[in-house]
C-alpha cells in the first residue's frame, strides 16, 4: 500500500445517490431493489424485531416481574456516614448530603439507615428515617426534622375530592 492509496475513493461531501433515473446511471430500471420479492414493493418496511417471519427474539425469552414506573427513588445514608462526614453541631440537609457524595444521583426521597454508631449532635432532616436511625440521632443529642415528600396522585385526588364536597355549590 502507498501512502496516496490512504484517501483514496473517500470523499468529504458525498454527492447522494439519485436512484430510479435510467439505465445509464448504473441504478436504473429495478433502483436497487432487485427483482420481485416483498422487499422489491412500493411501501414496504419491517420492524425492527422481525426475524424472517420466525418467532423474534424478544417474544422468546421470557418476562419476569413487574417495573413501576410510578415508585418512588429512595436514597439512603447510613449514620454511621454522617458520624464521617459531618462535624459536632453541623446541619444535615439533602444539599449538604450531595456536597459530601453521600447522596449523588437523582432521588425522590431520602431515607437516613441506622447502621453504625454516631456521636456527634447533628440536627438531620430527611424525608424518612428508620426507628434505629432516629433513637441513635436523638441519643447523641441531635435532632431529627422529618421534610415533606411528594403527594402521592391518588392522595391528591382524594383531597381534591374532599374540598369538592365540602364547599357548598
Amino acid at each position: 500500500m502507498n501512502l496516496d492509496d490512504v484517501h483514496r475513493g473517500i470523499k468529504r461531501f458525498k454527492k447522494r445517490r439519485r436512484i430510479g433515473r435510467g439505465p445509464g446511471s448504473g441504478w436504473g430500471k429495478t433502483a436497487g431493489r432487485g427483482h420481485k420479492g416483498q422487499k422489491s414493493r412500493a411501501g414496504w418496511s419491517a420492524a425492527a424485531t422481525f426475524q424472517g417471519g420466525a418467532m423474534p427474539l424478544v417474544r422468546r425469552v421470557p418476562k419476569r416481574g413487574f417495573n413501576n414506573k410510578f415508585a418512588l427513588t429512595v436514597a439512603t445514608v447510613n449514620v454511621a456516614d454522617l458520624e464521617r462526614a459531618f462535624q459536632d453541631g453541623d446541619q444535615v440537609t439533602p444539599e449538604s448530603l450531595r456536597a459530601n457524595s453521600l447522596a449523588k444521583s437523582r432521588w425522590d426521597l431520602l431515607k437516613i439507615l441506622g447502621d453504625g454508631q454516631l456521636t456527634k449532635k447533628l440536627k438531620v432532616s430527611a424525608h424518612r428515617f428508620s426507628q434505629s436511625a432516629k433513637e441513635k440521632i436523638e441519643k447523641a443529642g441531635g435532632e431529627v426534622v422529618v421534610l415533606p415528600g411528594k403527594t402521592p396522585l391518588a392522595v391528591k385526588q382524594k383531597l381534591k375530592r374532599k374540598e369538592a364536597a365540602s364547599t357548598p355549590a
